[in-house]
């Protein structure tokens, strides 16, 4: 089951459950649709993997199944990830 992390990895911004700004990758790294676009140019600078738009998880399911509220802050160091983004950015998520 899907964390539904709380916010954004790279700039801290909210990302409630119901979100449609939410975007995470096949392990769950979650960042905004902003960040995604225009910083990380869908490459994900913990894998290395594209990102899809993250579930909104029905408000009647979470209370059975709360989202989480760990909140993961980590900021990309932008000289180790333009490594990665050089190698990816130009590569689709299923070929890389």
């Amino acid at each position: 089951m899907l964390a539904i992390r709380p916010t954004c990895e790279n700039c801290n911004k909210s990302l409630p459950s119901d979100s449609d700004e939410a975007m995470i990758c096949t392990f769950e790294c979650t960042f905004c649709k902003d960040c995604v676009e225009h910083i990380l140019h869908n490459v994900c600078p913990n894998c290395g993997g594209g990102f899809e738009k993250r579930p909104i998880r029905p408000k009647n399911a979470i209370k059975k199944y709360p989202v989480s509220t760990t909140i993961v802050y980590k900021p990309i160091d932008e000289n180790s990830f333009n490594t990665l983004l050089l190698k990816y950015k130009d590569v689709h998520p299923e070929k890389r």
